[in-house]
């Protein structure tokens, strides 16, 4: 994707925290010489550092173009919204011909996967997405009733080796710009308007 130098993300961190924020997006598994790569929606569980886990059910098409190459992309994006252009007009000029834009926040990670099929690292694959999809409790991973489902899944650890991440909000424009558009976000409070407006200040340091 293209990343411009305002866009950039400003540390690993940044990244990894937004990243840690999410629990959905795509796995695209290149695989060798396909005309189009696998693209899998799934949940994942991210460690806050370098390690994704997942699982998926053992028939899907991801598993042989992994087999072909380990190599593979974990694509997540939020915090889009379109702004329109009257919004996004430079001030002093005429705002019917402001250009609209979009804000979003993407994380791209190239990551080498591993599959697994050992029952209790599947469990432990598993066993870390129940704790964050139902804190509020849930039978063991370990449990046999669990275990005797194994054989319909696989499991995926993904090790990150490269990110790609971009944060458009807006950060080529003055920061009284910016803030003129974060206000605006807030009358509008349309759906993903409170996390853009929230992406949106975080990147725009205030004036003195």
């Amino acid at each position: 994707m293209l990343i411009r130098p305002p866009d950039r993300a400003t540390s690993d961190d940044e990244w990894r925290s937004f990243l840690s924020s999410r629990d959905f997006g795509e796995l695209i598994a290149a695989g060798r010489a396909r005309e189009v790569p696998v693209i899998v929606p799934t949940h994942f569980a991210y460690d806050g550092a370098a390690t994704i886990r997942l699982h998926l059910a053992r028939p899907n098409p991801a598993f042989a173009a992994l087999a072909e190459n380990p190599l593979a992309v974990i694509s997540v994006f939020g915090a889009y919204t379109y702004i329109p252009g009257p919004w996004n007009a430079v001030e002093g000029t005429d705002v019917d011909h402001g250009v609209p834009t979009s804000y979003y926040a993407a994380v791209q990670a190239i990551v080498r996967c591993e599959i697994v099929d050992d029952a209790e690292q599947l469990a432990a694959i598993l066993g870390r997405q129940l704790d964050h999809f139902q804190p509020e409790g849930h039978a063991a991973a370990t449990d046999p009733e669990f275990f005797a489902l194994f054989n319909g899944i696989r499991g995926v650890v993904c090790r990150i080796e490269e990110v790609h991440a971009k944060f458009k909000f807006g950060g080529n424009r003055t920061v009284k710009h910016r803030l003129r558009i974060a206000d605006r976000l807030a009358d509008r409070d349309g759906p993903n308007d409170v996390e853009a407006r929230a992406q949106l200040l975080r990147r725009t340091t205030p004036i003195p």
